[in-house]
């Protein structure tokens, strides 16, 4: 039997975990914290602005040499971007800056993934097909991430095309765990289009805040997931890894230090060698999120083995 591949455990991005850095730390040495409980982070500070490539050399310094990034596109790439209330392609401009942003992480070796999210009006028709289907020409040294976030990419009859169309691009599909509320949310599939990496982002479900208009991103990701829905991905993950090189599994619950806790719970849970949960601070801030207990390290019980 072939040796199962690799599960790395982060979260999405490492500045918004404000209740996980000691009192006084420097936002400069936050990094290198995180990187003391995990092995991979999200950058998603490149979809809002596009650092310098100096920037990027600092992060690669203030990481072991094993850490890894995936570094998520700058938002005119997945047309996020509006102008005349029409979504914009990106400019000549920012796809080189893009570009040259990625090239200190790739030369260190540190670049596993570039993801590309793709908002809920980026809807599954022929020109939206062909665009992403000529994504690895942006990225010929590049391994690519897509994430979908409208339901018509996983219409019965079209998400086979979809999964094909990535397979023979050599693009890895997103996984997602997200509120299944309307038109702007994807279901689960836990669909595999690259023999090297598969990648699953959960975002909590935190149905009463996902469509609200004027929110942050701490508002609509306000979710801790309980160790029984933890639980449930744990045989999901397993079976990714027996299909893959590498899996990634990306918390995005960024309140507080929800994606924190639920990461090293999730370590646990898989038995990868990461610090306790329990080691962690006991702060949680105030929250409207009611559904559940917001203590903030893991329960102790009997853990189902898949």
């Amino acid at each position: 039997m072939a040796e199962a591949g690799r599960v790395l455990v982060g979260t999405c991005n490492w500045a918004d975990h404000k209740d996980f850095y000691p009192p006084g730390l420097p936002a400069p040495e936050r990094l290198a914290f995180y990187a003391r409980f995990f092995p991979i982070v999200e950058v998603d500070t490149t979809f809002y602005g596009i650092p310098k490539p100096e920037v990027a050399k600092r992060w690669v310094r203030s990481t072991p040499d094993s850490f890894l990034f995936n570094v998520k596109a700058y938002k005119s790439l997945t047309f996020h971007e509006r102008e005349d209330g029409k979504p914009r392609a990106a400019t000549d401009d920012e796809e080189r800056d893009f570009m040259t942003l990625l090239k200190p992480i790739r030369e260190s070796g540190k670049l596993r993934g570039v993801h590309y999210q793709f908002p809920p009006w980026f809807t599954a028709n022929p020109a939206n097909m062909d665009y992403i289907s000529r994504l690895p020409d942006r990225h010929p040294q590049d391994r690519l991430v897509v994430e979908f976030r409208h339901r018509s990419w996983s219409e019965p009859g079209r998400f086979d095309a979809v999964t094909e169309l990535l397979e023979e691009a050599r693009m890895t599909y997103c996984i997602v765990d997200e509120p299944q509320l309307g038109s702007g949310s994807m279901a689960p599939h836990t669909a595999v289009t690259t023999p090297d990496l598969a990648v699953l982002r959960l975002h909590g479900h935190n149905y009463k805040t996902w469509y609200k208009k004027g929110q942050t991103s701490a508002d609509r990701f306000d979710y801790l997931y309980p160790e029984e829905e933890l639980l449930e991905w744990v045989p999901r993950i397993r079976t990714l890894a027996n299909r893959v090189k590498e899996v990634h599994v990306l918390f995005n619950n960024n309140r507080s230090n929800y994606a924190v806790v639920n990461g090293l719970q999730m370590g646990e849970l898989l038995d990868l060698d990461l610090p306790s949960p329990d080691s962690l601070p006991k702060r949680v801030p105030d929250t409207e999120q009611t559904e559940l207990p917001l203590e903030t390290s893991a329960r102790r019980r009997p853990r189902a083995r898949a």
